[in-house]
């Protein structure tokens, strides 16, 4: 058993890095936890809905930590129009990302029909750029729809944008279910799926009553979580690591009341390397992590690494902070006091 993994261009496809105050503590964890690449969410308030707005952010996050490449992406609203998407090609913009209205924070502004963005798809599909889908449908009693199959019934929303769109490279976001497994496998190349690794780790035992294990979409059964473990162990080339690592101070955390619930999300980017790292290795798909972490990804974005960047785990353990502080605000990592069996060479 290896007592050293050295990673090369370690690549995070989904993450959330805030802003203002709490984005200068979280956007430093991104390098902290052996990543050197960020492809980042665009819910912020208001929302990164043009060219202009989303290069203002990332020159903001290149100023907190200039050693990441940020990858920048706009929201998808009536405000995208297909000469925008056209303008964002031309100046970096990698993608797009669809929020269903209401389903998580700071989707109030999602979309509620697809229909009426297909010019924006179509340019999309012509331009390059990728659409990232947070595959959920809001709730709905009339139709027996909760958070526990909220995905599930999104599938098809998945295949009909793939049939109508079949050049458009489109990802669906931080799977929970079998079933999205097994629709994502079902499809062409150009469908891939992130995978968080708390997701990998959580049953919805672990979030009912737990509200630092809570978020968006929800972790689901044992055997969902069993075949998102299958994927990654079968080395699936269109299956790889966007953490959904999504800060929300701890005051938002902890506290809920009757008539508002506790934020939802999961901050994982302060351990990712080394928490990914400990949950291959505990069923068995170690040697998938370079794959899973990186090259995926890369190969999937076109974003090849250039092979400058290299981490180094040294198996061993290491106990996860129990808060992290930037002035007064406060943030909880995944897994908070926790020992993992990795940890990343200083």
């Amino acid at each position: 058993m290896a007592s050293t993994i050295e990673v090369r261009g370690a690549a995070d496809f989904h993450v959330h890095l805030r802003q203002g105050t709490l984005s200068s503590l979280v956007t430093p964890h991104v390098r902290a936890g052996g990543f050197s690449l960020a492809y980042v969410m665009p819910n912020l308030k208001p929302p990164i809905t043009t060219t202009d707005m989303a290069l203002r952010y990332k020159k903001d996050l290149i100023a907190i930590d200039p050693h990441v490449e940020y990858l920048m992406t706009l929201y998808l609203s009536p405000d995208l129009t297909p000469d925008e998407i056209r303008k964002a090609k031309k100046a970096g913009i990698i993608g797009v990302k669809s929020y269903p209205r209401g389903v998580t924070t700071n989707s109030e502004g999602g979309i509620e029909s697809y229909e009426v963005y297909y010019p924006v798809f179509e340019a999309m599909e012509q331009e390059g750029l990728v659409l990232n889908l947070h595959g959920e449908v809001p709730s709905d009693a009339n139709t027996n729809t909760c958070v526990l199959n909220a995905e599930e019934y999104f599938l098809p929303h998945l295949v009909s944008l793939h049939e109508r769109f079949p050049k458009l490279r489109i990802v669906l976001e931080h799977a929970t279910t079998r079933a999205a497994v097994e629709a994502v496998k079902s499809l062409g190349d150009t469908v891939a799926c992130t995978i968080t690794a708390h997701h990998l780790a959580l049953t919805v035992d672990d979030w009912a009553g737990q509200s630092f294990h809570f978020c968006k979409p929800v972790a689901k059964y044992p055997s969902d979580r069993r075949a998102l473990q299958d994927v990654i162990r079968q080395g699936h080339p269109r299956f790889f690591l966007g953490s959904d690592s999504a800060p929300h101070l701890v005051s938002a955390k902890s506290t809920a009341t009757p008539g508002q619930g506790c934020a939802a999300g999961v901050y994982t980017s302060p351990v990712l390397l080394p928490l990914v790292a400990h949950l291959l290795d505990s069923f068995g798909a170690l040697d998938k992590l370079q794959g899973f972490v990186a090259d995926h990804g890369r190969r999937f974005y076109a974003s090849p690494d250039t092979g400058s960047v290299r981490v180094r785990l040294y198996r061993g353990k290491s106990t996860i902070a129990s808060v992290l502080r930037l002035g007064t605000d406060e943030v909880a990592p995944f897994w908070a006091g926790k020992e993992l069996q990795f940890r990343i060479d200083d």
